[in-house]
């Protein structure tokens, strides 16, 4: 036992000792042009776990990439080793001497790397054409506060693109909205013909001060041309650029602007009425639809509307809705407020003036968008035929007319004497007439459902000339469907079996040839069955029935 147990302390000790002892780090490219992407990779010797570097301290001077992580393992004669390998590609932010950190993990580390990034305008001959670049603009880079404007960034290149992606813009305390479809096309540069890709982005500042924009990024994969010269096979080389920065001012709100802010480039109001009329009518409602339209701005900026009804008027308004839509490379946004009136009153009706303010973005000084007021007549209700026939209670139906000196005492009485008013005998009738529903309810509940023409109507249609070719050819099963779907469809019966049907049709001829049919079915011996004497059977029904409707009906409530 105990050499046993040394034995095995022995093996342990033997085996090698796999532990991480080095980091290691290293660039592609050494010096590297301004916005040119250069690759780092540092490799454990050791399996790591992926997110055991941080790469954070590296976003002050470089636009940092998305890293991709890799494990190796290899076996040489019996020596296993094993490695983590981080490739992350950085981008230059500004020119000049910067310093790659050294990484630290389980107390190795690597060496940090001295990196000398050059000026591209400085260092690039104006003779040499690039392969790709990208271009960024904005519609204004002086905006107010919530004023929309429009992003544009634009990738160049002139080679055989394989696949990239394309970052979004970032500015601090913005919100940011792709808008529309990207845009394929082509532009020539300096003589040279270039392919382009166009990304349009909505930006909507939120705070005032001056910032700038970080432009997006662009990560792709080009075919290398010099390898395509000499290799069909041209393998694709890593490419990556970045559009440059752009600097905006954002100004505060003007102090002098009314209401809720709006900014846009144009603001309209419009007013429909449904049905379109001049006049109302009391009683009776009519819809008012007015419809704020604004362009360069968010369906969620546009305010709310006070539309100032007058007195005498009932109101039914609906939940405004808006919406937004690209038109020719601009947002216009739309909100709909729907509006149920009903004049209380007969006279002459007076909607005020709606004033909508809002700042001009184009000329940058405050708009009113208005809806001018109007005047409608309302016409009263006539008096009711009723009313009219009772001459001697002219209290019941006073005019619009009337002098308003009426003594109340006249028209307290003849209310009691209404022929509507409610009394104990009322009551009773209602009573009644309440259980008479009940149980008009519980019979039709205990009676089996009827089934409409039109039901019976999409059923499959008997045909007799199934019956004859049934009988004819000796095919007892055929001749059983077609009698069935006869009483399903022409006597309303749900008939399951010939004996249900015989039952049903209570016909003397017709009887036994069934209990016939019937016996060869359940016998087995199908061959045996001669159809024809059922088929003379049945024309004969057919002949001396009448109307198969009224015949049916009949014979199932007065049997012979």
């Amino acid at each position: 036992m105990v050499k046993r147990a040394l034995l095995t302390i022995i093996l342990l000790l033997s085996l090698p000792l796999q532990a991480l002892t080095t980091l290691s780090a290293s660039v592609d490219k050494n010096p590297v042009l301004q916005n040119e992407a250069l690759t780092l990779q540092i490799i454990a010797d050791d399996a790591v776990a992926a997110d055991a570097l941080s790469f954070r301290a590296l976003e002050r001077d470089f636009t940092v990439m998305l890293p991709s992580v890799s494990s190796n393992k290899m076996d040489i004669y019996g020596q296993k080793s094993q490695s983590t390998i981080w490739r992350v590609v950085l981008q230059p932010k500004t020119s000049g001497d910067i310093t790659i950190p050294a990484f630290t993990f389980q107390g190795a580390s690597s060496e940090p790397i001295n990196l000398t990034v050059l000026d591209a305008a400085a260092s690039t001959p104006s003779n040499t054409t690039p392969e790709l670049f990208l271009e960024a603009s904005i519609s204004n880079d002086k905006l107010y506060i919530q004023q929309l404007s429009y992003y544009q960034v634009r990738i160049y290149y002139n080679g055989d693109l394989q696949r990239g992606s394309l970052s979004a813009p970032k500015l601090d305390g913005a919100s940011i909205a792709e808008l529309g479809q990207d845009v394929d096309g082509s532009e020539l540069v300096n003589g040279i013909r270039y392919r382009t890709f166009t990304r349009r982005y909505a930006i909507k500042p939120q705070h005032s001060g001056n910032f700038t924009i970080e432009p997006p990024t662009f990560v792709g994969d080009l075919i290398d041309r010099d390898n395509a010269r000499y290799n069909y096979y041209a393998r694709a080389k890593r490419v990556s650029q970045q559009a440059q920065p752009i600097d905006v001012t954002i100004s505060p709100l003007p102090d002098n602007f009314p209401g809720d802010w709006l900014i846009a480039g144009l603001v309209t109001l419009t007013e429909e009425w449904v049905p379109d009329l001049d006049e109302l009518k009391q009683g009776e409602p009519v819809t008012r639809i007015i419809t704020i339209s604004a362009v360069d701005v968010a369906e969620n900026q546009l305010p709310e509307l006070q539309q100032g009804f007058p007195d005498g008027i009932k109101l039914y308004q609906e939940q405004p809705q808006a919406k937004s839509a690209e038109r020719n490379g601009r947002i216009v946004a739309q909100k709909v407020f729907t509006t149920a009136v009903i004049a209380n009153k007969a006279g002459e009706l007076e909607l005020p003036e709606i004033k909508l303010p809002w700042w001009n973005s184009q000329t940058d000084e405050l708009n009113f968008a208005t809806l001018p007021a109007r005047k409608l007549k309302v016409i009263g209700t006539p008096a009711s035929p009723a009313s009219a026939s009772v001459p001697s209670q002219p209290a019941l139906a006073p005019s619009e007319n009337s002098s308003p000196s009426l003594n109340p005492s006249l028209i307290t009485p003849t209310a009691s004497v209404s022929p509507w008013q409610w009394n104990y005998l009322s009551s009773v009738l209602f009573a009644l007439w309440l259980l008479s529903l009940f149980v008009l309810y519980i019979q039709r509940q205990l009676q089996p459902p009827k089934v409409t023409k039109s039901q019976l109507q999409n059923r499959v249609a008997f045909n007799s000339s199934d019956l004859k070719r049934a009988c004819q050819q000796g095919n007892p099963q055929l001749a059983k469907t077609a009698l069935l779907r006869f009483g399903h469809q022409q006597l309303d019966t749900r008939c399951q079996s010939l004996s249900e049907l015989s039952k049903v049709i209570n016909y003397a001829t017709l009887t036994p040839h069934f209990a016939q049919l019937n016996k060869v079915l359940y016998s087995g011996d199908k061959s045996e069955w001669q159809g024809e004497a059922l088929w003379q059977a049945w024309q004969d029904y057919i002949a001396n029935a009448g109307s198969p409707s009224e015949t049916n009906t009949l014979s199932t409530l007065y049997p012979q």
